[in-house]
């Protein structure tokens, strides 16, 4: 089952279903070409960023690969329609480049390119940071430091309720901090760095009570 059949199922059940979850596969996608029911946008300088699917190990991945090292560069790829507060959100990604950075981040509660939460990882950096970018200027309200390996897959998830904002790599809790710049429901999607090629799997969120 492809992204779009699987996001409109999740879709149709959503308003009755609080806890129904949702996942993007890419398998009904083309490789090399931009995801359907995805849109792309830039917070900061440089170029938007290219979005495409690619193959890896028999599994389809949305990788971004542009390679525009401008520092304060940051290409989103988000989801049209899922719309959610209240939240677990969580990715499996691949740093696979970069020399500037080689990030990997979740977005929530988006609301446009300039306003949103993104809880990323960096393996340039070994950390996990948590910020807030609010008219396009970023700021890290939470973090933690550990080992960020490249060239491996990494599970970076994140659990919202309300201002509490909970952060998971490879399965552990790295993050647990409180932040009410954005109270209100927003889009979701994924997030990367300068030069970073990145890629993507297994993207799939689920609403919280």
């Amino acid at each position: 089952m492809g992204a779009t059949k699987v996001a409109a199922l999740f879709l149709a059940g959503f308003a009755a279903r609080g806890d129904m979850m949702t996942s993007w596969d890419f398998h009904a996608d083309k490789v090399d070409d931009p995801p359907a029911g995805f849109s792309f946008g830039k917070t900061g300088q440089g170029r938007t960023g290219k979005w495409v699917v690619r193959e890896d190990a028999g599994k389809r991945v949305l990788a971004q690969i542009d390679t525009d090292d401008t520092d304060y560069r940051f290409p989103v790829a988000v989801a049209d329609e899922a719309k959610v507060k209240d939240l677990r959100l969580e990715v499996n990604c691949k740093p696979v480049s970069g020399k500037t950075d080689q990030a990997c981040g979740l977005v929530f509660r988006y609301q446009d390119e300039n306003n949103y939460y993104v809880a990323r990882a960096n393996a340039l950096e070994d950390n996990v940071r948590l910020y807030h970018v609010v008219r396009g200027k970023r700021s890290q309200f939470a973090g933690w430091n550990g080992k960020v390996a490249g060239q491996a897959w990494h599970a970076l998830a994140v659990e919202a309720r309300g201002n509490r904002f909970q952060v998971f790599f490879d399965g552990k809790a790295v993050i647990d901090a409180k932040d009410d710049t954005f109270q209100d429901a927003g889009k979701v999607g994924v997030w990367t760095k300068a030069d970073s090629v990145t890629w993507f799997s297994g993207l799939s969120l689920k609403p919280q009570q």
